[in-house]
């Protein structure tokens, strides 16, 4: 269970309570009398006066006034009722402001969780509907949700699309009150920045969430000379990990199908080896969080390495993969390496050139006349930049990744528990260590030049 539910769940039973209320307050012989009212020129059911609450709350909790319309505003900041007029003004007005109460598919008790995701899809149907025209704050959200869920926006933007169509088949009257209601929903879970009427009692981690967002909507203050991040920005990064790992996390999420040190099975390690034939869905997925992830795992890189191919740009994952190996490598291997290094990538009219600027180049070229370990940085570093900025967002568009994704496994959970006698050894990292080295060495033989005439006297030493 997550830090969200958890704090959720202290509130459950007031949620209940507020609940029971809001159901009484719609009792048809004993709640509160609404009726017909036009809003515009569509005719909207079962609209109750501000006043009207308050009085019945008045009289039902034997209250003050005062009291009473607290209690009614505690319901319209929790999404139990929303206002019609002044929609994002989530206070309940003693007056004859119009209200409604909110269907119980949107009530927090349902858990439903507000996602970005699911919001990129209601601002995206907005906009279609309002043809561009969203209010101030809602195109800040709608401009922040694209740039953030850039990797996926085809995909936000063709669910909005078919759920606009579907609306577009219902009545009038059906149609505006769902809108009301969905509209109601992200006014509670999706504030205006300048709005702070919400009653927080528990800071789960959607309002954490929020905060942050609002935090970083703001006027940044002015700072000394020296750079600075804002505490929302790094917050808000923060945010962004936690959502993307949580489910990858083995203190959060179970391992799947087991946990190899709980259980009898080493299907875990079996499955998760480092160059597997076909990984797992939850691995493919991490690929996608970014390029240091991808080209961490030597299963993803292998992958990126095929994508590379078919668009004849390899060049740069390969100088990025040397400069790691003169990183890690020995000191005795400095000077081949980075002769090798220079031949293959940086000299005029190199086989696989590398496009870098001309200061880096410089730079880096000097240094190899007396190479070092970290040599390579600047240079490396601005290639891992144009891959992240470029290539790595046309790989998951690509069908080499669609196509991983579809052929990824996933496996069902085991349930027994350990047994010692009859647990299997699992796989040595020793073992994973020399099928890496033969590897290498079958790669290297591969990619080595072939001798022609030592070719042909062997087969003639032969016959």
């Amino acid at each position: 269970m997550s830090f969200g539910e958890t704090s959720e769940a202290w509130f459950l039973p007031s949620f209940f309570q507020l609940e029971n209320t809001v159901v009484e307050m719609q009792n048809p012989s004993s709640g509160v009398k609404g009726a017909e009212q036009k809003l515009n020129v569509t005719t909207i059911p079962h609209v109750i006066a501000g006043k009207d609450i308050v009085a019945w709350i008045v009289n039902k909790m034997k209250i003050t006034q005062e009291e009473a319309q607290a209690f009614a505003t505690m319901l319209v900041a929790y999404g139990y009722i929303y206002p019609l007029q002044n929609h994002k003004k989530l206070v309940m007005c003693n007056d004859a402001s119009l209200y409604r109460f909110q269907t119980p598919y949107f009530w927090p008790t349902q858990k439903w969780v507000a996602e970005d995701t699911d919001y990129a899809i209601y601002l995206a149907k907005r906009n279609i509907r309002k043809k561009g025209m969203l209010e101030p704050y809602e195109q800040a959200h709608y401009n922040h949700l694209h740039e953030w869920l850039n990797h996926k926006w085809d995909f936000i933007v063709m669910q909005a699309t078919e759920q606009y169509k579907v609306a577009r088949e219902r009545k009038k009257p059906d149609r505006v009150v769902f809108d009301c209601q969905e509209r109601a929903y992200w006014i509670v879970n999706r504030p205006p920045v300048s709005e702070c009427s919400r009653c927080i009692f528990a800071l789960t981690y959607a309002a954490f969430a929020r905060i942050i967002y609002n935090l970083s909507m703001r006027q940044p203050v002015s700072l000394p000379s020296s750079a600075r991040v804002k505490s929302s920005v790094s917050l808000g990064a923060m945010v962004k990990y936690i959502t993307n790992y949580k489910n990858h996390d083995p203190f959060l999420a179970p391992c799947l199908p087991s946990n190899p040190w709980q259980t009898e099975s080493d299907a875990y390690w079996n499955l998760n080896t480092r160059r597997v034939d076909v990984p797992t869905k939850m691995r493919v997925e991490r690929w996608s969080f970014s390029l240091f992830e991808l080209l961490s795992d030597l299963r993803g890189r292998d992958d990126f390495k095929i994508f590379l191919k078919k668009e004849f740009s390899g060049e740069n994952l390969a100088f990025w993969e040397a400069a790691e190996e003169m990183k890690w490598g020995t000191a005795s291997s400095m000077s081949t390496k980075a002769e090798a290094i220079f031949k293959t990538f940086l000299a005029p009219g190199a086989p696989r050139w590398i496009n870098i600027d001309g200061r880096t180049m410089g730079l880096t070229v000097k240094g190899l006349d007396h190479p070092h370990r970290y040599v390579l940085d600047a240079a490396q570093t601005h290639v891992f930049m144009l891959m992240k900025k470029d290539t790595f967002f046309r790989y998951l568009k690509s069908p080499v990744y669609k196509d991983i994704q579809k052929k990824a496994l996933n496996p069902e959970p085991h349930n027994f528990r350990l047994n010692a006698r009859n647990r299997g050894m699992g796989i040595h990292p020793i073992i994973l260590w020399q099928q890496e080295e033969e590897e290498r060495a079958k790669a290297a033989i591969a990619s080595a030049p072939v001798d022609v005439k030592a070719v042909m006297s062997k087969i003639d030493r032969k016959k």
